[in-house]
Formats: C-alpha cells, sequence, structure tokens
C-alpha cells in the first residue's frame, strides 16, 4: 500500500519519529517537574472530585427523597386549599352572624320566654312564639339555628301540653275548661276524637282524686264522700263534655256524646255500684245503711238531669246489704244465746210475771219486751239480739226481702229451738235444773216466740203472720214439755199463785233489765247474765217448775 500523499509532501518526516521521541521525554519530564512541584494540587483536586462525588451521590438520595414526597406535597397542598375555602366560608358566616347578631339573640330568647309565659299562664302568648317559629322553619328549614330553635320550641310546647292537661286533672270550672280545650285544639297535637277522650281521662283522674283523698276506714263517711263526689262533680263533667263539644261536629259518630260520653259515664256508675256493693256489708247500722240508700237516690235522681238516672240498680245491692246485715244480727243473738245457755247456772229467780199468750197488743204502737224474760237469761239474750236486728231493720225495711227476712227469724228460732233440745240431751240436769230448764222452754214457745213474730209485724205489715204461721220450728221443744212431772203438779199451782200477786216490774238483783218501746235507739233489754250467782235463794216451792199457760 503506497504512503498517503501528505507524508510524501513533508520534508522532515523521515526524522519525525526521532523528534518525537525526543519531545515526548522532554515533555514527560517535565509533566513529572510539573507534578513533583504541583503534587499539593493534585491531592486537593483529587480530595475535591471525591468531595463532589461523596455530595452528589447525597443530593441524588435526597432528590429521591424529595421525588417520592411531592405527592404527599400535593395532597397537603390541596388540603390547604379546602380548610382555607372552608375558613373563607365560616369567616363569612361569622360576618354574616355578626352583620344579624341582634336578630339571633331575639330568636334564641323565645324558647325562654315562653317557658316564662307557660310559668305565668299566658298560654295565647306562647301559642305565638310557637307559631312563629313554625312559620320561620318551614322558610328557613336548611338553616341548624332555626332547626335547632324549633327542636327547642318542641320540647317547650310539650311542657306546655302536660300543663294544660294537669290543669284538666284538678277542680275547674267551665270556663277555664273551654280555655283549656281551645288551646290544646290550637296546639294541634290532638285529633278531635283524641281531645275528647283526653278530657274525659284527666276529668277521671281527678274524681279519682277525690276518691283517694277519703278515709276508708270509716266505711260511712267514705260512702257518703263518695256519692256526693259523684252527685256534684260527675255532673259537672258530663255538662262541661256537653258545652264543650256538643257543637263541634268534626268528631265521628262513634266519639260523639252519644258514644264516648255515654261509655264513659256509664262506667263511672259501675265503678259507683261495685263500690256498694264491695263496702255496703261493712255497715253495721241499719240507720247509716238507711242513711246511704237516701244519698245514693238523691245522687241518682240528680244524674237523672244529664241521663244518668240509675235508681233502678240500687234495690238489689241495697237488699243485699239488708240481707246480710240481718243475717248478722240474728246470727249473733244466736251464739249469744248458745254462749250464754252454756255457762247458765239453773238457780232459782223470783217470778216477775206470768205467761200469757198474745205478749204483744198488735194494736199497739209500744212493743216491751216482756218482764217474765228476767227470769230467763239466754232468753233474754236473745231476744236483746233479735230486738236489735229490729231496730236495725226498721230504718231500712225492702218489701221484696219480707218473705226472705220471716225466713232468717224463723231460721234463728228454729236455731234456739235446736239448741235447747241439744242441750237437754247432752246435760244431767237434777230435779230443780230440769224444771227451771222446762219452765225457760215454756217461755220459749209462748212468750218469745210470739213476741219475734210481733216485732217483726212492726217493721212489715202482716210481719207476724209469717212468723207465727211456722209453727214447726216448736215442735221439738213441745215435746220436752209433753210430759210434766206428777210430782210438781202442787209446785206449778203454788207457783202460779205468786207470780199473780208479785209486782210486774221487779229487777233482780245484778241483773239490769230495760223495757224501751222497740225504736232505731237499740235493743229492748240487757242481761248481765254472769251476775245471777249472786241471786238470793227463792223457795222452791215457787220457782222450781215451770209455769201454767193461761
Amino acid at each position: 500500500m503506497p504512503p498517503p500523499t501528505w507524508v510524501s509532501r513533508s520534508p522532515g518526516l523521515p526524522t519525525s519519529p526521532t523528534s518525537l521521541r525526543v519531545d515526548a521525554e522532554r515533555v514527560r519530564r517535565q509533566m513529572q517537574e510539573v507534578a513533583v512541584e504541583n503534587y499539593g494540587a493534585f491531592i486537593a483536586a483529587s480530595e475535591a472530585l471525591s468531595f463532589v462525588r461523596a455530595q452528589l451521590e447525597s443530593f441524588d438520595g435526597h432528590l429521591e427523597a424529595m421525588i417520592e414526597e411531592i405527592p404527599n406535597l400535593t395532597s397537603g397542598c390541596t388540603e390547604f386549599v379546602e380548610s382555607a375555602q372552608q375558613i373563607l366560608e365560616e369567616r363569612k358566616l361569622n360576618q354574616t352572624l355578626l352583620a344579624n347578631h341582634t336578630t339571633l339573640l331575639d330568636l334564641l330568647e323565645i324558647p325562654p320566654l315562653m317557658d316564662t309565659c307557660i310559668r305565668n299562664g299566658n298560654y295565647d302568648e306562647a301559642l305565638d312564639l310557637e307559631a312563629f317559629v313554625s312559620k320561620i322553619s318551614k322558610l328557613h328549614p336548611d338553616l341548624p339555628v332555626v332547626q335547632g330553635l324549633a327542636a327547642e320550641v318542641k320540647k317547650t310546647v310539650q311542657s306546655l301540653i302536660s300543663q294544660l292537661l294537669q290543669k284538666l286533672r284538678s277542680n275547674i270550672q267551665l270556663p277555664e275548661c273551654l280555655r283549656i280545650v281551645a288551646h290544646l285544639r290550637r296546639i294541634g297535637v290532638f285529633s278531635e276524637s283524641e281531645l275528647r277522650l283526653q278530657f274525659l281521662r284527666c276529668r277521671e283522674a281527678w274524681l279519682s282524686g277525690i276518691l283517694e283523698d277519703l278515709d276508708q276506714r270509716n266505711v260511712y263517711d267514705y260512702l257518703k264522700g263518695m256519692v256526693t263526689c259523684h252527685r256534684v262533680h260527675l255532673f259537672d263533667v258530663v255538662n262541661q263534655y256537653r258545652a264543650i263539644f256538643n257543637n263541634d261536629k268534626s268528631g265521628n259518630d262513634e266519639n260523639s256524646e252519644g258514644g264516648l260520653l255515654f261509655s264513659w259515664a256509664m262506667q263511672q256508675v259501675s265503678n259507683h255500684l261495685a263500690t256498694l256493693q264491695v263496702m255496703l256489708p261493712s255497715i253495721t247500722e241499719g240507720g247509716s245503711l238507711s242513711n246511704i240508700l237516701e244519698q245514693c237516690m238523691y245522687c241518682a235522681m240528680g244524674l237523672g238531669l244529664v241521663g244518668l238516672d240509675f235508681r233502678g240498680l240500687l234495690p238489689p245491692i241495697f237488699e243485699d246489704a239488708v240481707l246480710n246485715l240481718f243475717s248478722k244480727n240474728m246470727s249473733m243473738a244466736v251464739e249469744n244465746f248458745q254462749v250464754v245457755l252454756d255457762s247458765h247456772r239453773w238457780v232459782p229467780m223470783p217470778s216477775v210475771g206470768f205467761v200469757a199468750n198474745g205478749v204483744v197488743d198488735d194494736t199497739s204502737d209500744d212493743v216491751t219486751p216482756p218482764s217474765v224474760l228476767m227470769e230467763h237469761p239466754p232468753l233474754a239474750v236473745f231476744v236483746n239480739g233479735v230486738s236489735a236486728a229490729m231496730n236495725e231493720l226498721r230504718p231500712c225495711t225492702p218489701l221484696s226481702l219480707k218473705v226472705i227476712l220471716a225466713q232468717e227469724v224463723v231460721k234463728g228460732l228454729h236455731a234456739v229451738s235446736d239448741s235447747l233440745v241439744r242441750y237437754k240431751a247432752m246435760r244431767m240436769l237434777r230435779g230443780n235444773e230440769s224444771a227451771l230448764f222446762l219452765s225457760l222452754c215454756q217461755a220459749f214457745i209462748e212468750v218469745v216466740h210470739p213476741y219475734c213474730a210481733a216485732c217483726f209485724g212492726r217493721c212489715y205489715p202482716n210481719g207476724a203472720t209469717l212468723i207465727s204461721e211456722c209453727q214447726g220450728t216448736l215442735d221439738a221443744v213441745r215435746q220436752l214439755l209433753t210430759i210434766p212431772a206428777r210430782s210438781n203438779s202442787s209446785s206449778i199451782e203454788r207457783k202460779q199463785s205468786g207470780a199473780i200477786e208479785r209486782k210486774q216490774s221487779v229487777e233482780s238483783p245484778g241483773t239490769a233489765v230495760t223495757n224501751n218501746e222497740l225504736s232505731a235507739d237499740g235493743p229492748g233489754l240487757e242481761i248481765n247474765d254472769a251476775a245471777t250467782t249472786t241471786t238470793p235463794p227463792v223457795e222452791d216451792d215457787v220457782s222450781t217448775h215451770p209455769p201454767a199457760s193461761k
């Protein structure tokens, strides 16, 4: 391959390699000298290069970290922008609030102002405020302040409703009832039927409160108070209801006067009658029972003006009470007779009268207990009990119970007869004791039985006939007297003559007998049988044998 053209054109080219080597050596030595002379600069440059390299690596790491944090920075900036925007909006709201500060204060004072109006009874003003708040609540449903204000007012309105209903549970007259119902209608929380029902419930609670305040320990006073309460206040409640709701046609027929009011009133009357039926048996005096009946009839007559006449429902209740009272008194008379008979000591007592048929004059108003019963304390105790039963019966004598009460009297007489027969069978009586017992049996037949019939005849016309016709109750006692002792015939004659000579009013020591007219004041006889043991002894030929009937 021929050499390049530029080589042929250079005249010193053949000597160039040698010169180049010389120059290169010279340059190398110069470089060595320079390096030796400037080795510090080279070291500094090397150190600087190492430092720059390390810094570049650190910068690269920081740059990568910064690149990683750029999204967080972006989101933080976004949040800052949003919060700044919210702060700006709140600032605008605060500026608006500041501009309307006075108006907002007036609005926020509405709930406490309503509460003050309610406490002072200014219900119209309170309802005006409620209407205003309701209006602005509809105009600005998106404002939290207005909605919060509406919630506070709603709570206050509930308090107003409670106070109005509480007033209906108190003793208020018709004008106040009209105002309260008008306020409740204006509030609009109750429909018309609910308003009627609430009115009756509140008035019923008031009536119940009055009855609860009565003292139930005294049954007579409680029943009088209950009857008076229903006579006065139940009448007022019915009239108040009619005056308030009669002209209002918004209620349906089911809850109108003919339905709701009638049902409520009938419930009150039913409760009244149920209370009478439960508590009347606890009354132990016929006069009190008669007074309660009179009060109830007067109450029913007054309530009849508003269509609540329940007089037709009273007789069965009071008939049961009368029957219960009379039965208790007759049972007590029989029990007292049995107690006295069991503890009686057969001691001869002075004769104070004679046994005679027809001991009581039917044409006379005076029903005096026979004084001959002083000789027989058990019979006197029984007659006392019968007289007490008749006295309690006289103020209140239902005609429908004539036969039933007569049967109670006959039942009592039959119980006494059975007691005498049983006593004779169970006791071993000696001669004198047997004679005294037979005398008591004869007095029971000829004195006690006619007297009880006469007393019942004073309570009921021709009532004595019902008792006198029941002679079967005396058959068992008559059998005890069928075979008199022959050895005692002379003593019987002496006793008859002695009885005629004695006065009719003789009071034995330790034995009290009071002859009063049969009346409501109390029984006609009071016998203290325990004192019979102190009676002075009497001759056997006078009182040891039963007296002969006239």
